[in-house]
């Protein structure tokens, strides 16, 4: 399963980890064994002093459709009380001691939408859809986006966004200040990598109190995320999800 997720650190972009999705037959939908590569891949990156930022890509038309709806269902009918692998991952973005950017072109659904609200730039195609459907599916939100976007784009469009589950085009992300630039598709990974190495070329300590500073508190992050994990893995657990889950594969 490695191949879908791929690790690269390009030769003309040196100090650069980027993380891309490559399982475009299934819109990059991001199973467990994802998960865990792209955490390693953050760990690595912490790590490591030659590594200076990490830029996360998707493919042509896709970045994510979000959590594999399969490893929803196989955890909401098994016995397990584990945290699932996206939990393990999602603190791992949310500690990175890296600067993070993102390129988005065409679908960011779930998951794939809240993981640019822990990156420090995020570039999208015109063409870009941010979605949460996460109350649709009877879940709540995850990864900190019940704290981060109410105080990225204020109180009714985050609603809008985790509870009503409404649609961003890349325009109304941008206004929203969810994303950075909005661009042309054939320029995403261009723009994301060319700001992933410029990040790369500051200097690094000055940078990484700056990043901290901007931030701010992560230990009220952390507990928030710790609060919607517990929400999120009951509800996982519950019939009204199970039920939802069910309904979204039947109509697939």
């Amino acid at each position: 399963m490695s191949d879908t997720i791929l690790i690269e650190r390009p030769d003309n972009h040196p100090g650069v980890l980027v993380i891309r999705f490559n399982r475009p037959d299934k819109k990059n939908a991001i199973t467990a064994a994802m998960y865990y590569r792209m955490t390693a891949a953050l760990n690595e990156a912490n790590d490591d002093d030659s590594l200076r930022a990490v830029a996360f890509l998707g493919t042509e038309g896709c970045f994510s459709a979000g959590n594999d709806m399969a490893d929803f269902i196989a955890y909401a009918t098994s016995g397990s009380r584990e945290e699932p692998a996206a939990f393990a991952f999602l603190k791992a973005l949310a500690g990175s001691s890296k600067p993070l950017v993102s390129g988005v072109d065409g679908l960011a659904i779930g998951i794939g939408t809240t993981l640019h609200m822990h990156c420090d730039l995020t570039v999208a195609s015109s063409r870009s859809l941010f979605k949460t459907p996460f109350v649709d599916l009877a879940l709540v939100p995850e990864a900190g986006s019940s704290l981060l976007a109410p105080k990225i784009m204020g109180h009714q469009r985050a609603f809008a966004l985790l509870a009503l589950g409404e649609g961003f085009s890349a325009e109304e992300a941008h206004a929203a200040g969810l994303i950075w630039k909005v661009v042309e598709p054939d320029a995403v990974e261009a723009e994301t990598l060319t700001l992933a190495s410029r990040l790369a070329q500051k200097p690094p300590q000055a940078l990484a109190i700056s990043r901290s500073l901007i931030g701010g508190d992560r230990a009220e992050l952390m507990a928030r995320m710790e609060e919607e994990v517990r929400h999120f893995a009951d509800r996982l657990k519950s019939a009204e999800a199970l039920a939802a889950f069910q309904a979204f594969m039947a109509r697939r």
